[in-house]
């Protein structure tokens, strides 16, 4: 599905520009969320070398052009190549959702001035951070290649590994499991996990997009003998 679209971007240079424009959009997102991801986590304090804000505010301004060029091809192309601007239009969605994630992340860290440690739940939250950066670099890669077989890959691991993880250091924080953090860690972690449950979900929707049409983005890839 992707690969087709593809063709119809390149052979129009509005819907080329606004292909590379969510390409950039991705750098820096991933950018954002490695360096607001160190700032908590690895540091005391919140210095970062990166100003997120101004980031987040050109991804914002990345995802306008975007819809304004592709209204723009279908104004003077017509109907014809609706479907391929729906879905560049929803994935830049996506796109700018995680770069607001990636801010929340760093939020975060600015009223956590100390580094976050997880107490009794580090090792799983450190298994679902670098599991969530993995999906992410590893969606970047697939969505820049059109790699269907990645996407896929990517699409089926999504909830067993890091949906499963996120909710159970949640109910584990909520029902009063865990007793060797104070209330400002535990909230700190709640929030944390929610927003890498997030990451890892826009992520996943870029990549059905890869594998699907525009009506099924956000869902499982269709089985050919699904009527659903």
């Amino acid at each position: 599905m992707w690969k087709n679209l593809i063709q119809i971007f390149k052979r129009d240079d509005l819907y080329l520009q606004a292909l590379r424009e969510s390409y950039a959009m991705l750098d820096l997102d991933l950018e954002m969320f490695k360096a607001s991801l160190e700032t908590l986590r690895r540091t005391d304090g919140c210095e970062v070398a990166l100003d997120i804000y101004k980031m987040d505010k050109q991804i914002n301004a990345y995802e306008r052009d975007v819809r304004r060029k592709v209204l723009t091809h279908l104004a003077v192309s017509g109907p014809g190549d609706l479907s391929s601007g729906l879905i560049l239009v929803s994935v830049v969605v996506d796109i700018e959702r995680i770069g607001d994630y990636a801010k929340n992340i760093f939020d975060l860290a600015r009223d956590h001035p100390k580094r976050l440690l997880g107490g009794v739940l580090e090792e799983d939250l450190v298994m679902i951070e670098t599991r969530v950066a993995q999906i992410f670099e590893q969606m970047v890669e697939a969505f820049k290649a059109h790699d269907a077989d990645k996407a896929r890959l990517i699409m089926t691991g999504y909830k067993g590994e890091v949906v499963a993880a996120c909710d159970r250091i949640v109910k584990k924080i909520v029902s009063g499991e865990v007793s060797d953090l104070g209330p400002s860690e535990a909230a700190s972690v709640a929030l944390y996990v929610r927003y890498l449950k997030r990451i890892a979900a826009h992520s996943r929707n870029i990549m059905t997009s890869v594998v699907n049409p525009f009506h099924r983005i956000g869902y499982r890839e269709k089985a050919k003998n699904d009527s659903e």
